[in-house]
């Protein structure tokens, strides 16, 4: 899979150039790659040069560029380097609100990764706060019967058993299962 998304990466840059959307993407895609593979650095490097294309072509600004600083953000916490994660995790979730509107699914998943972060350095009520937050967006923005939905209530779930309210926690186990 690595080989064939540097291939089309080599053959996005040959058909539409180096500063296009559809040359970004591929090397976003080929990053997701190497992030799964555990390939850190190199993802790094494909998302900052992606972001650095769209910010190129995209002066006013678009949703791309949040999904690169949240793709950015990711890598950083995948690192263990949380407060980076959460820096550019909340990057992206004001880019988010400037394109999408405060109210969207990328607002809120977002919301969602910074919660996640939080709670990876102990912080857990504030990513109960913040769970709190990305399931009311993500309840407006993609109903109740949304997988998304369903995986923050377990998160507030597994913040409330870190926190000793247990109780809680079985509150949003049986809500997320309904």
């Amino acid at each position: 899979a690595m080989a064939m998304r540097e291939k089309v990466l080599d053959i996005r840059r040959r058909s539409v150039g180096s500063d296009s959307d559809e040359f970004a993407v591929s090397l976003v895609n080929l990053g997701c790659s190497y992030l799964a593979q555990g390939m850190n650095e190199e993802a790094h490097g494909k998302f900052e040069e992606a972001l650095g294309i769209v910010r190129r072509i995209h002066p006013e600004r678009s949703v791309v560029e949040g999904i690169f600083l949240e793709n950015i953000g990711a890598v950083y916490s995948k690192q263990g380097r949380l407060e980076d994660a959460v820096a550019w995790y909340r990057k992206a979730h004001r880019m988010y609100r400037k394109t999408v509107g405060p109210d969207s699914a990328e607002a809120g998943g977002v919301i969602c990764c910074t919660a996640v972060a939080l709670s990876r350095q102990g912080k857990v009520e504030e990513a109960i706060e913040k769970n709190e937050e990305a399931l009311g967006i993500q309840r407006r923005a993609v109903g109740d019967e949304h997988p998304e939905v369903a995986q923050t209530l377990y998160n507030i779930a597994a913040c409330k058993v870190e926190s000793g309210d247990v109780e809680g926690a079985v509150l949003c186990l049986r809500e997320a299962q309904s």
